[in-house]
């Protein structure tokens, strides 16, 4: 019995506006919105990845102070069939405006109880959306 893959693990942020909506993120090429972040690279810890990751894929900075640890999670992952994604997620709060860079060919800011029918990652709709909607 082959054993499964190790999950892709990333680390994600939960952002959300004056509103109380959640910045979901889509990928050129894909229709799925994901949370904004990405995969550590060498050396990087979670905090530095989310900083990277949000500077190249949406040109803003984490507002120092502002980020909280809410917790590992784990689901299936969108971008790699057959694979599970494990994400450290933060909520943080950003210094600039969001604007689609890098790979993201769309920002969407969605109520976290009325996304409607919109294509959402099963990390974000089964762990992150809920942590969003009970003010985690």
């Amino acid at each position: 019995m082959t054993a499964a893959p190790e999950p892709v693990r990333i680390v994600a942020a939960l952002v959300r506006d004056a509103q109380g909506r959640v910045l979901l993120v889509r990928k050129a090429g894909s229709g799925t919105f994901i949370q904004p972040g990405g995969k550590r690279e060498p050396g990087e810890d979670a905090l530095a990845t989310l900083a990277r990751e949000l500077d190249e894929e949406l040109g803003v900075a984490i507002r120092p102070g502002s980020t909280r640890r809410l917790g590992l999670f784990e689901d299936a992952a969108v971008h790699e069939r057959g694979r599970r994604v494990q994400a450290e997620v933060y909520a943080v709060e950003f210094v600039g405006t969001p604007v689609a860079r890098a790979e993201i060919a769309e920002l969407r800011w969605v109520d976290p109880d009325a996304t409607g029918d919109l294509a959402i990652a099963p990390l974000s709709a089964r762990h992150v959306l809920p942590l969003a909607r009970s003010g985690g």
